[in-house]
């Protein structure tokens, strides 16, 4: 008996996860149907990928943007693509009757509501927003588990801790021989380099990741390490673990994704070339194994692996991490907020690489914790918190003006 095919949306279609799926996808036509597209406001990339794939569903953010990509799909022979726009038509096609799969791979706070939607609906969901965890971590999980579903790291930390745990049929992890988790990290562009340098970094040198391909966001992420420390908070949530009895090392390679250190004293780790296509493929084929098309690992050519701990001085995002993990409640939704305030503001030369955990350390201290009970009242910290880091930008740059300096 042949099985149906999966039928997937991709909820950020047109970034590097939403590409590196499309290309697993065209590898398996007879596995897969891909159904509903969805981008920001990249109106050419969407425009490509419908003529490519011809989803039933292309969704933009954009109203306008929507517009335009219905004009020019118009004009195409045999392209019966219906185009929504806006959050409410994300959470639409994210808990669609006809969707099997969602990939949720929409960058920052913005992709949360469609995936916490797929995740009601009790979808196989494929979690590449981490922010979904890291500001509404309990309601998201509470969701999982009423939605009947599974839900399937696609960061390849998580991924690969995910590989290396027993699991039962809806994808939930056995920890119960488990004595601790290891993230790695590569290190970032500037690793082993000190605030001094670190001061006049530009955008530009804070988005050339040695080891992986990805967008400026997180990519500024990486080389701030406040990547590793929402990856932590994920973790947390994913593997039911507290902060403690989870370990960051810095694995310049990247060829070791992650590893579980179990009771009996074995490590298991997950290897493979620095490739998002193959955590990509795991999760849409487990638990079995389909061709992602990355290459096997060449031990002979990585030659060596090495490891160092994580310079929290040089890097205090991963320690502001870990404290805002430790204090719970909405914390890291907080910190979350005014990552993406900093990150914006420094790639538009508005502030310094430094001045990113400054500014994060600066609305903790300002705004109150709570215990967000809703969707609602994430948003809300979440909007109260980018309020308070827009505050703390104008006061440094009048700051700046009056001084010369920051």
């Amino acid at each position: 008996m042949v099985e149906p095919r999966q039928r997937v949306a991709i909820l950020g279609a047109t970034g590097s996860i939403g590409n590196s799926t499309l290309d697993v996808l065209s590898r398996h036509p007879e596995r897969y149907e891909v159904v509903a597209l969805s981008a920001s406001s990249s109106v050419d990339k969407l425009f490509h990928q419908c003529l490519t794939y011809r989803p039933r569903y292309a969704v933009l953010a954009d109203g306008e943007a929507a517009q335009g990509l219905q004009q020019r799909l118009a004009a195409e022979p045999d392209c019966d693509v219906e185009v929504l726009e806006g959050a409410a038509a994300l959470e639409q096609i994210a808990d669609h009757d006809d969707v099997d799969v969602v990939v949720a791979a929409i960058v920052g706070a913005a992709g949360m509501p469609a995936a916490l939607a797929a995740a009601r609906a009790g979808k196989r969901l494929l979690l590449a927003n981490k922010e979904a965890l890291v500001t509404a971590g309990r309601l998201f999980m509470d969701a999982v588990e009423h939605g009947g579903g599974s839900l399937l790291p696609v960061d390849s930390e998580h991924n690969a801790i995910f590989q290396c745990l027993p699991c039962d049929e809806r994808a939930r992890p056995d920890l119960s021989s488990v004595d601790g988790l290891v993230l790695t990290a590569s290190g970032g562009p500037f690793r082993g380099k000190d605030r001094s340098f670190l001061r006049g970094v530009t955008p530009a040198q804070a988005c050339a990741h040695p080891n992986w391909s990805m967008g400026q966001k997180i990519s500024v992420d990486s080389a701030t390490l406040m990547n590793k420390g929402l990856e932590l908070a994920e973790a947390c949530w994913l593997f039911g673990v507290g902060e403690p009895q989870v370990d960051v090392v810095v694995h310049p390679q990247s060829i070791i994704h992650s590893m579980v250190r179990y009771r009996d004293g074995s490590v298991l780790a997950q290897m493979g070339e620095p490739d998002m296509r193959t955590p990509i493929a795991s999760c849409l084929a487990w638990p079995e194994r389909i061709s992602s098309g990355v290459q096997a690992l060449d031990f002979l050519a990585v030659g060596k692996l090495e490891f160092e701990a994580p310079d929290t001085d040089a890097f205090p995002c991963l320690r502001i991490a870990r404290e805002c993990i430790a204090a719970g409640g909405s914390a890291m939704a907080i910190a979350n907020a005014a990552n993406e305030v900093a990150v914006a503001a420094f790639l538009e030369g508005q502030m310094g690489f430094c001045d990113i955990p400054a500014l994060i350390d600066g609305v903790l201290e300002t705004q109150a914790l709570i215990e967000p009970d809703s969707l609602a009242a994430v948003e809300a910290v979440d909007e109260e918190a980018r309020s308070l880091a827009r505050q703390w930008i104008a006061r440094q740059s009048q700051s700046f003006g009056a001084t010369g300096s920051l």
